[in-house]
């Protein structure tokens, strides 16, 4: 696979506040090479704040993973919050767009992902609503496969489910192994054969991140510990099929000092290393 079809090249970062200071300061040279965003974080922000946020913008290649789009909820779709991520995508010349394959809103924000039933019926409804954001944004979108704790109305596995929403609604993937990892252990499915079964061809990047131990069986994304072995594993996996594809650790609290946190995005390029004949910063 050649790695220019891909948005950005190398190890990435979520952006977080937490973050700021410690990368401003940082004298270090495996720094991220690209940065991730969630516009709705930044867009109402001006003052000091847009201005720092404007100095790392300036700085690194920026991708955006949007939370609160609600792709598969019931309310029609909020065309004024697109327009605002239209343009912050545009002003900051952002690489790519990713959305959460999920809902999160109705009448009101519910603050949380919520699985979406996995029937034809929500194939559809999903795929004509992604439709309608790419032709608002005149781009395509990617969408991020989530973790989730109850599958209501299943009438469809859930890779068929995300392998249909893709292809009807021709947009990309945000592959992420957690997610693949921790809906492995709860809902009983094989996670190599799950990741086996993804369309490589149109992935955009990948999310790596650690997760809750609950239980021996019940595990809960939270991106507040260390990536652990097994997902390690499946990052390898999805670097051998997919060549120079970039990866996104996340981190959303629970923050490390920034070297150890440098490291564990080292332990991402030197996979991505091993599967890549070319060079990945950029």
């Amino acid at each position: 696979m050649n790695s220019s079809r891909f948005p950005v090249l190398g190890a990435g970062l979520g952006l977080r506040r937490a973050l700021m200071g410690p990368l401003t300061d940082s004298a270090c040279e495996n720094l991220p090479d690209f940065l991730e965003v969630a516009p709705e974080n930044w867009i109402p922000i001006g003052g000091a704040m847009r201005r720092r946020f404007d100095y790392f913008a300036e700085r690194y290649p920026l991708v955006c993973h949007g939370l609160s789009l609600s792709l598969g909820g019931p309310a029609p779709l909020d065309f004024s919050m697109l327009g605002d991520i239209r343009e912050f995508l545009q002003r900051y010349k952002v690489r790519c767009y990713t959305e959460h394959l999920s809902y999160c809103s109705d009448e009101g924000h519910l603050y949380d992902l919520m699985p979406i039933p996995f029937t034809e019926e929500a194939v559809k409804h999903v795929a004509g609503r992604i439709r309608q954001v790419q032709d608002f944004l005149g781009q395509r979108i990617g969408v991020e496969h989530v973790s989730y704790y109850a599958a209501p109305q299943q009438e469809m596995s859930e890779i068929d489910f995300i392998n249909a929403v893709i292809r009807e609604a021709d947009c990309d993937l945000l592959l992420d192994v957690n997610n693949i990892w921790v809906n492995s252990i709860n809902h009983g499915y094989d996670p190599h054969a799950f990741l086996a079964a993804l369309p490589v061809e149109r992935i955009l990047y990948c999310h790596v991140a650690g997760h809750y131990d609950e239980a021996e069986d019940l595990k809960v994304d939270t991106h507040g510990t260390a990536v652990i072995d097994p997902v390690w594993q499946l990052l390898a996996e999805a670097c051998e099929r997919a060549p120079g594809m970039p990866v996104l650790l996340e981190r959303d609290f629970n923050f490390p000092p920034l070297a150890e946190l440098l490291a564990e995005l080292d332990q991402v390029r030197a996979i991505q290393k091993k599967h890549s004949p070319v060079s990945l910063a950029g």
